[in-house]
């Protein structure tokens, strides 16, 4: 497996190699694999990651799934009804995270708010979307998902920092927990 540093090395390579995959009819994202184990050393390398993609001439922008997923729930308009009903029966995970789940899945929240940082970027020179903090999508849903329903509206190169283990070119377990998924249709790096 390779290291954190050679992956990131990798994916630099990658991005700038990679300026022109509209042209083939892919979306230019990329996933930045690696063990779930490492998700705090990830964590404390984006900052570091970030400034050197910058000194490659790209405007680096964040997206926090985990900041989404607050937003879209704090401001549910059946978050006072949740809260009530969580008070009725507080130890129903199972129930409240089913709830959530489909409050993100059916509304395809994450989807909307992943276009309208599309849309605003678009237009910025070397723009460049790098999305953090997806073990917050769990237990509610998988990247994989949303990346297959905007599949072709990609204009903007999104590096996506993936928790997970990989098996061959395109499988992917989020997690290491969920089951094997071969749909991811982007460029793997490490892992």
């Amino acid at each position: 497996m390779p290291s954190l540093e050679q992956s990131f090395s990798k994916l630099r390579s990658r991005l700038k190699e990679g300026a022109g995959l509209r042209e083939t009819g892919d979306d230019p994202v990329y996933y930045l694999i690696f063990g779930p184990e490492r998700m705090m050393e990830v964590k404390r390398s984006i900052r570091k990651w970030r400034s050197r993609l910058e000194q490659d001439g790209w405007s680096v922008h964040t997206f926090s799934i985990a900041d989404a997923i607050h937003g879209a729930l704090q401001n549910h308009p059946l978050r006072d009804i949740w809260l009530h009903e969580d008070q009725r029966n507080p130890f129903d995970f199972e129930n409240i995270n089913a709830t959530l789940a489909e409050a993100l899945n059916s509304e395809n929240t994450l989807d909307e708010r992943i276009l309208e940082q599309q849309e605003a970027l678009k237009q910025e020179e070397n723009a460049l979307l790098l999305i953090t903090d997806l073990e917050a999508l769990h237990p509610y849903t998988r990247i994989g998902g949303v990346e297959s329903r905007l599949q072709g509206q990609f204009e903007v190169p999104t590096v996506i920092l993936y928790p997970g283990t990989r098996n061959g070119e395109y499988t992917l377990s989020f997690l290491g927990i969920y089951p094997e998924d071969g749909n991811y249709r982007s460029v793997h790096i490490g892992g």
